[in-house]
């Protein structure tokens, strides 16, 4: 169950971040915008473990940028036996970069707290990392990273922004506030996918991650997004060394539609 405390960025899987240096694009339409919603019920071991929602929050401000917050909520089923977990995680993206500025989580696992913040310099190569526990005092570490680093949620959102082709390969740095690493992501095939909401056209994306500890996984993640412009996460299935985890969708709610004037290389 310690996986539901970090589905608030490994449930939305992969992407991709632009240069630092950048220059002004015509607007393009935004895969998502603010107001967006999903729903999810995750599976552990085959038998439902919890609920998670992905929300992209209304604009506002964070560290001097503009960003819009995707908030991702996971809560545990009291009726699972093990102790209960309950996350938050947010996102700070900055549309018009395709960049993050940083994140903050709250967690509590077996009515145990912690929380994480990392905060990216402007051209995303650094991040000051605050860690604490309980009533621990914060702990505070430096972190250099490559160019247009990301967190999970980051990565996933960014990649719903990118014309995703049957046999072509996404890579990305990833930094989970401990661990680098480069992350890649292989568009396999399309496909009709049952869901809840019925059948939907979906890619099979095929995603190699790097975790360590209980989220090492034993094979790729497999993640299904659909094959329209929003390319909405419809399903991930990974085996993690401390078992198997499936994470659907349950219901959707699109955000309002954005035009996004966007700053690349």
């Amino acid at each position: 169950m310690r996986s539901l405390s970090r589905w608030g960025f490994t449930a939305a899987m992969v992407g991709l971040m632009g240069s630092a240096i950048a220059h002004a694009q015509e607007p393009a339409a935004a895969a998502f915008g603010p107001g967006e919603q999903a729903q999810y019920r995750v599976k552990y071991l085959g038998m439902t473990a919890g609920t998670a929602t992905v929300t992209v929050g209304a604009p506002m401000t964070q560290w001097g940028q503009s960003v819009w917050p995707i908030v991702a909520l996971a809560k545990s089923d009291d009726i699972v036996g093990l102790y209960p977990v309950k996350s938050r995680y947010v996102t700070y993206w900055n549309a018009a970069t395709q960049r993050i500025t940083g994140s903050d989580l709250h967690s509590e696992e077996n009515r145990k707290r912690r929380r994480q913040r990392i905060q990216l310099t402007p051209d995303s190569k650094g991040a000051k990392v605050v860690k604490q526990k309980e009533s621990d005092p914060p702990r505070e570490t430096n972190h250099e990273l490559p160019d247009g680093a990301l967190d999970m949620t980051g990565a996933a959102f960014s990649l719903r922004g990118q014309d995703l082709t049957v046999g072509r390969t996404y890579t990305y740095p990833v930094f989970t506030g401990s661990r680098l690493f480069t992350m890649s992501a292989t568009v396999e095939a399309r496909e009709t996918l049952a869901t809840q909401m019925g059948p939907r056209d979906a890619f099979r994306v095929r995603v190699h991650t790097e975790f360590g500890g209980n989220l090492e996984s034993k094979r790729d993640l497999t993640a299904y997004f659909t094959t329209d412009a929003r390319h909405v996460p419809l399903r991930m299935e990974a085996e993690f060394a401390l078992g198997s985890i499936v994470v659907e969708m349950t219901d959707y709610k699109p955000g309002r539609a954005v035009a996004v004037a966007r700053a690349d290389d």
